[in-house]
């Protein structure tokens, strides 16, 4: 049997609500998850939480809760968008699962009997924000880029990973594609920090945190998020932490993380499976951040758009195609209302809204307009696509052939034809219900909704306005 193809999103931090960038990591896996599914290939697809931490642990005492009920409450609003969104993930991990909890036990014991793992100290700026400490070249004007603040000034006893043992090895990996990091941008990047900078042991422990699982061999520790969030990719599979009993499922064929982790995910995240004799992910595929007016969405500059917002002016499909149309796969993307209105009235309400009901409303003037419906099958063109990771060129592709469609009609006027030349009026309106039939096919993974909807009127011989105007 072959094995199954498995893809992950990142475990999302239950410090608060979902935000758009995590819709927009969903979506994406999603879309590649569902196109799997019609290739006929067994697919797992796993989203998840990172419970864990002390930034967490003072969100949960500012809101007057325990810890649990915090990230519980976070998690439900989590599953709830993406259910909303359409997100047919296989399962959700949690790092607060009991089972996760003993398996990353059971690494922890592991690397620390072999000496991977050992006590020290560690001085540097710690980021409560991103949970770890940060380099100097991390940092931009002393402040850690993602967050925008100092972080804090720390000595502390600590357990430490070893790492620049295993760089030599990581950095053969990288460039040979074994593990691939694509778009090729993210994996330059990655080889030139890694051929100039001498990787640090990292720590992967916080004296008194309590809000986190307990190293086994000293309970007065907790890890945090490299030890804890990464080996929620194989627990959610059912891992025990045997390294020598690996799922099926194992390795990761592509992980769909944001730019801002992709470091992480690119060292510290393989290291720790080097370490533990585990093969590494085969795939990284970073994406940009999602920028509005052309800067970070911040609630002080008032320019956050949330996934909410979208769902409720553009439905679900409309949100999902927004999303993955806005720009290149790996480059940061420009969002406001007033363009996603713009595109949503143009692509979806006047472009393929309008060819689907222009032409059902035309063939219902044939006798048997569905009779040489094509055979389902991808195009090569739309499979390398997709097979390559180019989402938005996906959607491209298909848009390519509403907008030839609606030219098409343009140009042959089939109310004309239906007058004076029957033949090749029913030439015409042929051709382009083989083409919606192929559309519906070619959109399944991105608006699976559409799809059924244009596949369903296809059969009736009628349709309801797929999108109306905004």
């Amino acid at each position: 049997m072959s094995k199954p193809f498995y893809i992950t999103t990142p475990v999302y931090y239950m410090n608060g609500a979902p935000h758009i960038g995590h819709a927009y990591t969903t979506v994406a896996a999603d879309v590649l998850a569902r196109f799997k599914k019609l290739q006929e290939e067994e697919v797992f697809f796993s989203t998840g939480a990172d419970e864990h931490g002390l930034k967490i642990q003072r969100k949960a005492k500012e809101a007057g809760k325990e810890p649990q009920e915090f990230v519980d409450e976070n998690v439900a609003r989590f599953q709830e968008l993406w259910r909303k969104l359409d997100i047919d993930y296989t399962k959700f991990a949690r790092t607060t699962d009991p089972a996760h909890k003993q398996a990353v036990q059971k690494v922890l014991q592991d690397l620390h009997e072999r000496g991977i793992i050992y006590k020290g100290f560690y001085e540097g700026r710690y980021c409560v924000g991103c949970e770890r400490f940060k380099t100097d070249d991390e940092l931009a004007d002393g402040k850690c880029r993602e967050h925008n603040m100092i972080p804090e000034l720390l000595k502390e006893e600590t357990y430490l990973m070893k790492m620049a043992a295993a760089q030599k090895e990581l950095l053969e990996k990288i460039e040979s594609n074994a593990l691939h990091i694509t778009p090729e941008k993210y994996k330059t990047e990655m080889l030139s920090f890694l051929r100039s900078e001498n990787l640090q042991d990292v720590s992967i422990s916080r004296k008194h945190v309590s809000w986190g699982i307990p190293l086994p061999f000293d309970e007065s520790h907790t890890t945090y998020v490299w030890v804890d969030a990464f080996l929620s990719y194989l627990t959610v599979l059912g891992w025990s932490g045997d390294k020598n009993t690996l799922p099926a499922e194992w390795p990761v064929d592509a992980q769909i993380i944001g730019k801002d982790i992709l470091r992480v995910h690119a060292t510290i995240w393989p290291i720790l499976l080097m370490h533990l004799g585990v093969p590494t992910p085969k795939l990284l595929l970073a994406h940009g951040h999602i920028l509005s007016g052309g800067k970070k969405m911040s609630k002080t500059l008032g320019n956050v758009i949330s996934a909410d917002e979208m769902l409720e002016k553009f439905g679900v499909d409309g949100t999902r195609y927004i999303l993955m149309s806005a720009g290149t796969f790996g480059d940061d993307l420009d969002l406001t209302m007033e363009r996603m209105t713009e595109k949503y009235n143009a692509d979806l309400a006047n472009g393929l809204g309008n060819l689907v009901s222009r032409v059902l409303k035309l063939a219902s003037q044939l006798k048997a307009p569905n009779s040489k419906l094509p055979t389902k099958q991808f195009p090569k063109n739309f499979l390398d696509l997709l097979n390559d990771y180019k989402l938005d060129e996906g959607l491209k592709y298909i848009w390519n052939i509403v907008s030839e469609d609606n030219k098409y009609i343009e140009e042959t006027k089939p109310w004309e034809l239906v007058k004076n030349d029957k033949a090749k009026f029913e030439e015409v309106i042929q051709k382009l219900l083989k083409d919606i039939a192929l559309i519906a096919h070619l959109l399944q993974p991105f608006l699976p909704e559409t799809s059924r909807k244009i596949e369903t009127a296809l059969q009736a011989g009628a349709v309801e306005p797929l999108f109306q105007r905004i």
